[in-house]
């Protein structure tokens, strides 16, 4: 239920109407909410819905029931038995009411047992509607046992259950108390869909603990009634799922009752199936309705084949649309396989920076600027790595699955070497030899001048991480979840390091340890002998920049928008900056200033002590490129095509060269030229 609601906003609905056929068991429609009032969002109690309308979540057994009479269909809402300043157990105060559903009352508390600190808590009361004791005591142990199990639930995005008890004949719940915005509320606000990044955004966090909750031990949670208004926001766009359904526990007797919401809920939840590819579905769904602003419960159920999202909004992306057409399959069977699986394509479809995939997104137009242009060369498929020169040759890898070798001086082709699939990792070098990842799952080990073979190491996932390398070893990550160390000489595994998502940030290295982030949204610190755990921090969402170190700290970005400056020693947060996007992009620290750039379009150049702007440029356009600064300018690509320069000082820019795709690479500055990759196919020498 969501426990977030602002008073006045919404009005009650008139009670049910007896069904005309009592056996009938049917999904009813939830009908949309009508414009919310502005104000200041507080944490909203259940909906104002019918008893059919509400479900179980916990439950991962079949629907249960039939129907009964009339009456039981019919419920009027209820009215606060609580006033102000009440207090439950000696302990939890009443301040005021924050919603009225139709089974339960939402209160705004304070815990007094913190004396020292103010604490507050979301309260909902319920009322135990069971015929007799025997029936009463059935349907407590029941509501005992799912309140035990939501208790030993651990995720930052499910609300924590501190308490309950019974007063009175009354059921008490003491939730955690959630400050946001729910998805409906979001979506009713915005004269337009909801922008791409942000809902991908929201997607990934949601796999992630549906995930967790098909993946309960010991039996998996299906949440059942996957909708916007059951999704929270808060300031920092964090995701909270809310309505986990405890209340339903109360209406086991009612026949009738059926789980989910018509035109979220998928069509084998009608027959009583629950599974977790129903919670896929459903989250289909709800991407479909922020994107297009199309209410699923005002259309026939299961006809989102007749009105594709890209026929209600044209700008959509067509490889979203795909991933969301696929989560929503009638046949469970060619739905994603998991929420993992989902997750994984949304993070492939973020990592390319949706604004690239758009239709009329970037100029289709080839290169200007021919003057500062030395050289190009055309690879037979996009360029999305960045380049590595070492001792005057060029090596970049390309989506047409090669390593290229190329002459800095003039372009020419020296040799390329096939992996089985795409390459984004960008090479590393030592002695006589570079390496690269390949999303073939590889690290090959090639000869500097021929491209020979010296060795390859197998990982169990793609390589989109860069391999790095210290002393005697290789570190690199994969979307297998680990982090690998190879022996340089032989290509053996020395250790792995298992994180609990993919690996595609890069390694960096301050004495003997090696800092690294994952998909998990964690930044480890590992010892780079032994592969022993020596600290990891926590950010909010996937971190696929690569910390770099300077002065004792750690320098690096997360998907949740922030970029981070940790202790090197400790993982301890110096401070955080926040952009209005995704911070892919690697830092770069030059002096006591530090750049990066964000999918929000711009540009920021940071003080390194305290995280304070000094400027920032903007594109209009992605930033995962990461800069690169030499001579006192700032180089960088963007998502709209263009290479920049800029004044490393102020911010001013000197020049810029437009390619025809975006550059998503790193650029390479050496002799004054800038070597730069563009997913137009093409490697330019640029000019500095």
């Amino acid at each position: 239920m969501p426990l977030l609601k602002k008073m006045g906003g919404r009005k009650t609905p008139p009670p049910e109407k007896p069904a005309s056929d009592a056996r009938t068991v049917r999904l009813e429609k939830e009908q949309p909410a009508a414009p919310s009032v502005p104000g200041t969002r507080q944490v909203k109690p259940e909906e104002d819905v019918t008893p059919s309308q509400m479900t179980r979540p916990m439950d991962p057994d079949a629907l249960e029931g039939q129907p009964t009479g009339p009456a039981a269909a019919e419920e009027a809402p209820r009215s606060p038995t609580l006033s102000v300043g009440a207090i439950l157990e000696g302990r939890y105060q009443i301040e005021s009411v924050l919603g009225i559903g139709g089974m339960s009352v939402v209160y705004r508390g304070r815990d007094l047992r913190f004396k020292g600190v103010y604490r507050i808590c979301a309260i909902k009361e319920m009322i135990d509607r069971s015929p007799n004791s025997q029936t009463r005591g059935i349907t407590l142990k029941n509501f005992e046992r799912e309140a035990s199990l939501l208790a030993t639930l651990n995720h930052p995005a499910i609300p924590k259950i501190y308490d309950y008890f019974v007063v009175g004949g009354r059921i008490y719940l003491i939730l955690e108390f959630v400050e946001g915005q729910n998805l409906e509320d979001i979506l009713e606000e915005s004269l337009e869909p909801l922008e791409e990044e942000r809902v991908v955004r929201w997607a990934v966090q949601i796999c992630d603990v549906l995930s967790y909750l098909h993946n309960h031990k010991p039996e998996p949670i299906i949440f059942r009634d996957m909708k916007p208004s059951n999704v929270m926001i808060t300031s920092d766009e964090r995701i909270v799922l809310i309505d986990f359904g405890i209340a339903r526990i109360f209406e086991a007797d009612l026949k009738g009752t059926m789980i989910g919401t018509e035109g979220y809920s998928p069509p084998e939840q009608y027959r009583g199936v629950a599974e977790p590819r129903g919670d896929l579905y459903a989250l289909g769904a709800t991407m479909h309705h922020l994107l297009t602003k199309s209410d699923p419960r005002l259309e026939t159920p299961f006809t989102f084949h007749e009105r594709p999202p890209s026929s209600l909004n044209p700008d959509l992306s067509p490889q979203l649309e795909g991933l969301i057409m696929k989560a929503l399959e009638y046949d469970v069977q060619q739905r994603w396989a998991s929420a993992v699986e989902m997750r994984s394509a949304l993070l492939d479809l973020a990592h390319l920076d949706i604004a690239d995939l758009r239709p009329g997104g970037v100029p289709a137009a080839g290169p200007s600027g021919g003057e500062r242009m030395l050289w190009s060369f055309e690879c037979e498929e996009e360029v999305r790595a960045s380049p590595l020169i070492y001792n005057g040759v060029l090596y970049v890898g390309a989506y047409d699955n090669n390593l290229y070798a190329l002459d800095t001086s003039a372009g020419k082709f020296l040799w390329k070497f096939p992996t089985q699939q795409g390459i984004c990792s960008t090479a590393c070098s030592w002695e006589r030899f570079v390496a690269v990842g390949s999303e073939d799952g590889n690290v090959y080990a090639l000869h500097a001048q021929s491209g020979q073979v010296q060795w390859t190491a197998r990982t169990g996932g793609p390589i989109r991480s860069s391999p790095r390398v210290l002393l005697d070893a290789l570190f690199v990550g994969s979307d297998d979840q680990n982090v690998y160390a190879f022996d340089l000489r032989r290509g053996e595994q020395i250790w792995t390091y298992r994180t609990w998502g993919a690996v595609r940030s890069s390694a960096s290295t301050a004495g003997r340890v090696i800092f690294i982030g994952s998909d998990d949204g964690h930044i480890y610190a590992i010892e780079s002998r032994s592969g022993e755990l020596q600290w990891k921090s926590r950010t909010g969402l996937p971190v696929v920049s690569s910390p770099v170190t300077a002065e004792g700290m750690i320098f690096v970005g997360s998907w949740d928008s922030y970029l981070y400056a940790l202790d090197q020693n400790s993982g301890w947060p110096a401070w955080k900056f926040r952009t209005q996007g995704r911070v892919t992009s690697t830092p770069l620290v030059y002096g006591s200033r530090l750049y990066v750039g964000s999918s929000d379009g711009n540009l920021y150049c940071l003080e390194t002590r305290n995280g304070k702007q000094v400027w920032k440029f903007e594109t209009q356009s992605f930033i995962t490129s990461s800069p690169q600064v030499v001579g006192g300018k700032v180089y960088f690509g963007a998502g709209n095509g263009q290479v920049y320069c800029l004044q490393a000082e102020s911010g001013r820019e000197v020049w810029s060269f437009q390619t025809g795709k975006p550059v998503t690479g790193t650029p390479a500055i050496e002799e004054g030229v800038v070597y730069i990759g563009s997913m137009d196919q093409r490697v330019y020498a640029l000019r500095a």
